[in-house]
């Protein structure tokens, strides 16, 4: 099975000027490592139709999947769903699906505002399970995703049945005394002996138990923990702290 490439376009002014902290990127990272999907590139711009429509062009023809996530309310700053179909050079239409079910959740409270939210390009389809009922719109391979943390947390679960099935990628670390000097020749020899699995070192400032966080991710185990066994086996008497699974 050939390994998916994906890539996430996050879209909002208020990320790009600090009013808020993006909390999804991890999140998807995270459910896409467990389906075996290479999150391949993030980029972050702002609320602007002709600047989503050229990334999510050129995402979409680079990558397996593409996720988008901000930008679908119905306030005048949400204008992903139009972006996104300009990126395929389609219209936006209202669904019928996707105002009904508007309209059944917001009963005598429905505006016309609310119903902005019905409308998806041209040629989408809407992704579902019975667990979340509530549509996905997907174009193509681009999903398009709420930037509203909890909702898109929600999501993963569609994503992860739709998109699984691959093994997903397994990952250990081992914590060591040592600063990341002296780890050089010992991680230069493990990757050279080791190209299937991917060794990311990542150090601690002021920690009284670690120096450096070191991990090894791949989608054979045997194959990762034969490169982890490797570096413990390098590693000077009395500088291994511990080792976990990811």
């Amino acid at each position: 099975m050939t390994q998916k490439h994906a890539a996430l376009l996050v879209i909002g002014n208020e990320l790009l000027s600090g009013k808020v902290a993006d909390q999804n990127i991890v999140v998807l990272a995270r459910m896409l490592r467990s389906l075996g999907v290479i999150l391949a590139r993030v980029a972050v711009i702002p609320d602007e139709r002709p600047l989503i429509a050229s990334e999510v062009r050129a995402l979409a023809a680079a990558h397996d999947v593409v996720f988008t996530s901000g930008g679908v309310g119905p306030t005048h700053d949400d204008v992903t769903i139009d972006g996104v179909a300009d990126a395929f050079g389609v219209a936006v239409a209202v669904f019928p699906e996707l105002e009904a079910m508007l309209r059944a959740h917001y009963r005598e409270h429905l505006t016309e505002g609310h119903l902005l939210m019905a409308r998806a390009p041209v040629g989408a389809r809407l992704v579902s399970t019975a667990e979340h009922p509530w549509p996905t719109v997907v174009k193509e391979n681009v999903w398009i995703l709420p930037g509203v943390p909890a909702i898109f947390a929600m999501k993963m679960a569609v994503i992860g049945a739709e998109l699984g099935g691959a093994p997903g990628f397994v990952s250990q670390a081992v914590y060591t005394t040592l600063d990341e000097g002296p780890l050089k020749p010992l991680l230069d020899r493990v990757v050279a002996a080791h190209p299937e699995v991917e060794v990311g070192s990542y150090p601690k400032w002021r920690d009284p138990r670690y120096q450096t966080k070191v991990t090894f991710d791949g989608l054979d185990e045997a194959k990762v923990l034969a490169a982890r066994l490797a570096f413990e086996a390098s590693l000077p008497d009395g500088t291994r702290a511990h080792v976990d699974d990811e």
